[in-house]
């Protein structure tokens, strides 16, 4: 969808759906996410005198020049359309246990960045394997967390400027105070 903006300042709805080949639904979903969401307001919309955040087929879209990010590569999260089945942004279940309400989903994520971030504060630098098996080590009496839930909060971090990969080897972190 952006890559058409490369071509032409502003497209209409209609514009963007010829042009993508992208089916309806899908469109719709991938757009909202670019204009409705505040913190990746990459696109806006032209006069939205409309209340309505469905996009229209009339309804003009152009690059947000008052857009600015200090990360190099943004994640724009999916936007979730009403009747919609409850998958999450980011795929499925995180951590991979079965049948674990949202919220304690949300809890267990959150206790995974501060016993990342607290072994990382300690330890200053420490080699991936090595900090994923601290954090498990620290939660196994919580819960027992998946790598790869691990890895995904390690991630985060590193885009909130928590942690840092080190320059000389890409598998060690260094905390950042």
């Amino acid at each position: 969808i952006l890559m058409l903006f490369n071509q032409h300042v502003t497209l209409t709805y209609k514009d963007l759906q010829v042009r993508s080949n992208i089916p309806l639904e899908e469109l719709k979903r991938h757009l909202m996410s670019l204009y409705v969401n505040p913190k990746a307001k990459i696109l806006v919309r032209r006069d939205p005198d409309k209340e309505k955040k469905d996009p229209e087929d009339s309804d003009q879209f152009m690059v947000n020049p008052q857009f600015e990010s200090k990360l190099m590569r943004i994640k724009v999260p999916l936007v979730q359309l009403r009747g919609e089945t409850n998958l999450t942004a980011e795929g499925t279940d995180a951590a991979g246990s079965a049948d674990v309400p949202a919220t304690v989903e949300e809890d267990r994520k959150h206790l995974v960045e501060a016993v990342i971030v607290r072994v990382m504060k300690s330890r200053k630098t420490l080699e991936h394997n090595q900090l994923v098996m601290e954090v498990t080590r620290h939660l196994t009496s919580r819960f027992q967390p998946a790598p790869t839930l691990i890895k995904q909060r390690i991630e985060k971090l590193i885009e909130r400027e928590y942690l840092e990969r080190s320059n000389a080897d890409r598998r060690v972190y260094n905390y950042l105070a």
